[in-house]
């Protein structure tokens, strides 16, 4: 199919996915009563079960040097398993903010869905959830979403994670007076890189040869970025015609480019580009376009570490080196320079005795059973001089994941808008001028 024909089914179809969205209403009509720290936030969900062990303890050496301090090492025993990667330069992100090295998911399942919950909604839940079905207490989106007078309020909210089945449905919550018509943008990385045929996130079909007869494929790539969980009640959810316009050509043209070869490899890292890379990679897109003042995203490939120790540590170093790039663009963009706040922490550890899977390596993987180690994360603070405490780090063990919601609250300045006993955790004041 010629390009010019595939660009005309695409917009037909993009204009037929988006007659019935799940996209964001106009907002509301008051600001929030509480002045802010910074205008913008991005939380990195550093997920898939990161120990201390490896990550700030540097067991196998630093492999995480654009987040923490000290030089790049490797062990011995995983350096012939490390994907080769550019050399860090500059000073870490921890030099610019603040690190809680004992920071604790306390309560409940070490579940991955229950990790994120409890990051994005600050609640902890003690029993196992229905991954089909949204969270009870309400979202970090909605609070925002409903607490907040943003500029652009439907593109300044945005969830992306891997494709991965519950996480949509983090999105909003079933709880009274908020759900879907405060819910943030929902991007999946992994389906445009799919439906744009690039196979194993490498290698960039020729659009001009690929036979695009069906536009319904088209159709549920844009559905499946605006898809509500199912269980949920349908909602009437309208959206301004400009950020309507602006939703739909943003992800066609992401579609485009990535089936045009522009997304292969756009770090430099060749064969090591990895699902967690594209996640990143994806929200510098959404920075550069939208700005957005609520932004978060996902890292799952760590979560190998249940069979592959050795590609869990490599792993880590990816996700590391993403966002180290994410820092940079941030810092690159007119508006978020200098006025954002970056949060990056995992959803939960590992256990401290490995089980008895060997890798190449004869390194043994690692589950999370909900053992104390398990429960031991880090949480890392970064943000400009004035208004994030620089190259502070506190080990006693200080912070838990359900601070993370409210700590975002108290940065946009909403945190009081938010009716009392609502958010168990406390703002992470140790961190902020």
């Amino acid at each position: 199919m010629k390009r010019r024909s595939f660009l005309k089914k695409t917009t037909i179809a993009t204009a037929g996915a988006f007659a019935m969205p799940y996209i964001l209403p106009s907002g509301r009509l008051f600001a929030a009563s509480g002045s802010r720290i910074a205008n913008h936030v991005v939380f990195c969900l550093f997920a898939g079960g990161v120990r201390n062990i490896e990550s700030i303890e540097k067991d196998k050496g630093n492999l995480m040097p654009r987040m923490l301090s000290g030089s790049e090492s490797i062990s011995p025993g995983i350096a012939a398993g490390m994907s080769p990667l550019t050399a860090m330069s500059g000073s870490s992100l921890q030099s610019k903010g603040t690190l809680y090295k004992n920071f604790r998911y306390a309560q409940g399942p070490t579940g991955h869905f229950n990790g994120h919950s409890t990051a994005i909604t600050g609640h902890y839940t003690l029993v196992d959830l229905n991954i089909k079905q949204p969270p009870k207490f309400p979202t970090i989106f909605e609070y925002y979403r409903k607490h907040n007078t943003p500029t652009n309020n439907a593109s300044n909210a945005w969830w992306i994670a891997n494709m991965l089945g519950p996480y949509p449905s983090l999105n909003f919550s079933s709880y009274p007076g908020y759900g879907a018509m405060y819910g943030a943008n929902f991007l999946q990385p992994g389906s445009i890189i799919s439906q744009a045929g690039l196979s194993a996130l490498s290698n960039p079909i020729d659009i001009s040869q690929q036979q695009f007869d069906k536009v319904t494929d088209l159709q549920n790539l844009f559905n499946s970025n605006f898809r509500k969980p199912s269980g949920v009640p349908e909602a009437s959810v309208q959206n301004s015609p400009e950020d309507f316009q602006r939703i739909q050509n943003f992800i066609k043209n992401m579609l485009l480019q990535a089936s045009s070869g522009q997304f292969n490899n756009p770090y430099g890292v060749g064969a090591s580009m990895n699902a967690d890379m594209y996640n990143i990679f994806f929200a510098e897109k959404v920075i550069e376009e939208f700005k957005p003042e609520l932004l978060v995203v996902n890292m799952q490939g760590v979560d190998i570490c249940h069979f592959n120790y050795t590609e869990y540590c490599d792993n880590l170093r990816k996700a590391d080196f993403a966002v180290g790039q994410l820092w940079n663009r941030i810092q690159n963009t007119p508006g978020m320079a200098n006025d954002t706040i970056l949060i990056v922490a995992p959803e939960h550890g590992r256990n401290f005795e490995p089980n008895n899977l060997v890798d190449a390596f004869g390194q043994r993987a690692i589950d999370h059973t909900s053992d104390t180690t398990s429960r031991e994360i880090f949480s890392l603070i970064v943000g400009p001089p004035g208004k994030v405490v620089q190259n502070q780090s506190i080990s006693q063990v200080t912070g838990e994941s359900i601070d993370i919601v409210p700590t975002i609250a108290s940065i946009l300045g909403f945190k009081d808008d938010i009716p009392g006993g609502m958010l168990p955790g406390r703002h992470l004041n140790e961190a902020f001028i």
